[in-house]
């Protein structure tokens, strides 16, 4: 499905990312993990093109999207949420789903008739991921006025209301206690079984290993080890990249 060809990144002098080939595959979750600093949030920023590429190719189903504008990609179906959270802080909770909805909805109703309810079926859907993501009980709440579990729970769920083909998830589970990461975990295997691709980036190693069918992993912009999680746990590069050598 994604295919990124000898993908790079450089700020200057520095190669954030430099010369990465990687594949997600259709139906999978793919874990990229790395060291701080080793590139993984700036090829998410590549993939959904928040970020020029320096050089390389990104594939999307097969048809080359690498000039083309976020908005672009959104269209052909990668969504994604960001490291630091970006909500409409002055929407209401529905309305932060709605928004998502109507990126991918065909403009037959008016704006209005849209804004203040849409179709029973629009309705419904947000319904739904209100209660997948527990936040049903808070669908009239101003974003701003969430709680900051609440508020990473609003934003996977406005980036799975635009029904993506792609998921590009940014450290998802960054400042979340141990049992929103569990909740976090179940509802990423749940969304693979509703057939959601997945590339997840993530420092807690732990999630990533327990729901990634591959694993990625990145050292100073390049890839250093790929496979099996249990490969890439027993990876000598990927131990000396974390723990260093003594």
């Amino acid at each position: 499905m994604l295919d990124l060809q000898g993908i790079a990144k450089h700020f200057g002098g520095v190669h954030a990312v430099d010369g990465v080939d990687l594949t997600v595959k259709r139906g999978e979750i793919l874990g990229l993990i790395g060291p701080n600093g080793s590139g993984k949030s700036t090829i998410v920023n590549l993939v959904s093109g928040l970020f020029p590429l320096t050089s390389g190719r990104i594939l999307f189903d097969g048809d080359d999207i690498s000039d083309l504008p976020s908005h672009a990609r959104v269209g052909l179906g990668i969504a994604r949420t960001f490291q630091n959270i970006r909500l409409f802080g002055q929407l209401s909770v529905w309305q932060n789903l709605w928004v998502a909805q109507n990126s991918r909805l065909q403009r037959q109703e008016m704006f209005f008739t849209r804004w203040f309810g849409g179709s029973a079926g629009v309705q419904a859907e947000i319904e739904r991921t209100l209660e997948f993501f527990d936040l049903a009980h808070k669908r009239h709440e101003l974003a701003a006025n969430l709680s900051f579990g609440e508020q990473r729970r609003l934003e996977f769920a406005r980036a799975i209301s635009a029904k993506p083909s792609l998921l590009l998830l940014d450290e998802p589970a960054a400042g979340m206690n141990a049992e929103e990461v569990d909740q976090l975990d179940a509802r990423i295997r749940k969304m693979r079984d509703d057939g959601f691709t997945v590339l997840l980036i993530e420092h807690h190693v732990e999630l990533v290993m327990s729901v990634a069918d591959r694993i990625a992993v990145l050292n100073f912009g390049r890839k250093i080890a790929e496979g099996p999680p249990a490969a890439v746990q027993d990876d000598a590069a990927v131990r000396e990249a974390y723990l260093g050598t003594r």
